[in-house]
C-alpha cells in the first residue's frame, strides 16, 4: 500500500518535469501548429492546443488498462498521471486562464506567483524566446510582488 502511494506521488512529481520538457521541446517545437492558438488566441471556446489533453491521456489510459489486467504498478503510474492532469487542468484552465468561471477570486500568494510566471510565458506570441514552461513549480522570482522593492 505504501509503495503504491509512493509510486503515485513520484509519478505526479515526474509529470511536472514531463510537462516542462514537452511544453518546451514539443509544443514549442515540432507540434507548434497545435499549440500556436494558445498563444495567438483565435475565436471559439476550443483550441487546437486542447488536443494535448488527449495526447497526455494515452499513456495514463495505457497504464490503467495494463495495470488492471496484470495487477501491477502500472495502475499507480496511471493514477499519478491522471492526478497531475487534473491538477494541471484546475491550475491552467480554471485558475490561470479562467476558461471555466470557477475560483475566480483566488488571490493567495501561490496563485499570484503562478499567474505572474504564466503571464511572462504568454508575453511571447511566437514559438521562440519562451520562458516558464512548467506549471506547478514556480521560479522564486515570481513569488516576489513586482510592486514592492526587492
Amino acid at each position: 500500500m505504501l509503495l503504491n502511494i509512493l509510486i503515485i506521488i513520484a509519478t505526479f512529481l515526474f509529470m511536472e518535469f514531463m510537462a516542462w520538457f514537452t511544453h518546451k521541446f514539443v509544443m514549442h517545437g515540432f507540434l507548434w501548429y497545435l499549440h500556436k492558438d494558445h498563444h495567438q488566441v483565435e475565436p471559439g471556446f476550443f483550441e487546437k492546443n486542447d488536443a494535448f489533453f488527449l495526447i497526455f491521456a494515452i499513456p495514463s489510459a495505457y497504464c490503467y488498462v495494463t495495470g488492471l489486467m496484470f495487477a501491477d504498478f502500472r495502475l499507480y503510474i496511471g493514477i499519478g498521471i491522471s492526478l497531475y492532469g487534473f491538477a494541471y487542468f484546475v491550475i491552467h484552465e480554471i485558475i490561470i486562464h479562467q476558461r471555466f468561471k470557477l475560483f475566480t477570486h483566488m488571490n493567495n500568494h501561490y496563485v499570484r506567483a503562478i499567474r505572474r510566471a504564466h503571464k511572462i510565458h504568454h508575453k511571447h506570441l511566437g514559438k521562440y524566446q519562451g520562458e516558464n514552461f512548467g506549471m506547478l513549480i514556480v521560479p522564486l522570482k515570481y513569488w516576489r510582488d513586482p510592486n514592492t522593492s526587492k
